[in-house]
C-alpha cells in the first residue's frame, strides 16, 4: 500500500481527483485529495495572504499531524507549484513526485509568465474564469453530461497564486524520483514547458491524449500512469 497526495489546480477542489482517487482506494491505497486554503468548499474562508506557499505549508502539516510518510505528490495546473514546495519542505516524507499537465515553475516565476487568459469576477483576493469557459474547456474532452458536472464545481482561485512569484529554495537543485504526464490537447501550460520539468528533473515521460483535465476524462489511463511512476 502507498499513500497518494493528490493537489487540485486552480479553480478547482479535491472533488476533482475523486474518479482517480477510488480507483487507488478499491486497490488498497491510502488517498488524500484535500481541496487548498479558499478554494472549493473551503471558499468562502477566500482571503489576501493565500500563497502557493501556504496553501504548501497547510499540507505539509497535514502530512505532520496524520504521521504520513513515503508519500506520493500528485499535482495537477497550478497544483504542480505546491507540489514544488511541499516536497521541498518536507523531503524526507517524499517518496515519488508526478506532475500531471501540471506548472513547474522555477524561482521567481509567476503563472502569469506561462499561461495567459481572460478571467472575470475578478478581485484583490480572487479571480475565476469567464463565464462558460469551463464548460466549453471540458466540453471538448469528455462527454457533455460529465463536463457539465463538472463545469459548475468550478470557482474563484486565490489571486496572489497567479500573482506572486514562485518561492523555492531548493526543489530544483536536489534529485527527486519524478514523473511528468503530458496532456496534448491541452494548451496550457504547454509541451515545452512540461519538457523543460522533465528535463531538469531527469523525470519519465508520458503522454495522453486528452485535454487539461485527465482525472476526469481519462481517469482508468491517468491512475495507471500514477501507479506505474
Amino acid at each position: 500500500m502507498a499513500t497518494y497526495i493528490l493537489i487540485h489546480g486552480a479553480y478547482q477542489g479535491g472533488w476533482i481527483w475523486s474518479p482517480v482517487a477510488s480507483r487507488l482506494r478499491e486497490q488498497g491505497h491510502d488517498v488524500h485529495a484535500a481541496s487548498l486554503d479558499g478554494c472549493a468548499e473551503r471558499s468562502a474562508q477566500v482571503r489576501p495572504g493565500i500563497t502557493t506557499e501556504t496553501q504548501a505549508e497547510e499540507l505539509v502539516e497535514l502530512l505532520r499531524y496524520e504521521d504520513l510518510d513515503d508519500v506520493i505528490l500528485v499535482g495537477t495546473s497550478s497544483g504542480g507549484m505546491v507540489l514544488a514546495r511541499v516536497a521541498e519542505l518536507a523531503r524526507e516524507r517524499v517518496r515519488r513526485i508526478v506532475f500531471v499537465d501540471a506548472l513547474a515553475l522555477l524561482r521567481g516565476e509567476t503563472i502569469r509568465d506561462i499561461v495567459s487568459g481572460a478571467v472575470i469576477d475578478a478581485t484583490e483576493v480572487a479571480t475565476g474564469p469567464r463565464p462558460g469557459a469551463m464548460l466549453e474547456a471540458l466540453s471538448a474532452s469528455m462527454e457533455a453530461d460529465l463536463a457539465q458536472w463538472a463545469a459548475v464545481r468550478f470557482g474563484q482561485h486565490p489571486a496572489a497564486v497567479f500573482n506572486r512569484p514562485v518561492e523555492l529554495d531548493s526543489f530544483w537543485e536536489q534529485s527527486w524520483d519524478a514523473s511528468v504526464i503530458w496532456c496534448r490537447q491541452a494548451p496550457n501550460p504547454g509541451h515545452a514547458h512540461q519538457q523543460r520539468c522533465a528535463e531538469k528533473l531527469n523525470a519519465r515521460w508520458h503522454e495522453l491524449d486528452t485535454g487539461h483535465y485527465p482525472m476526469l476524462s481519462m481517469p482508468d489511463e491517468l491512475t495507471r500512469l500514477i501507479l506505474e511512476g
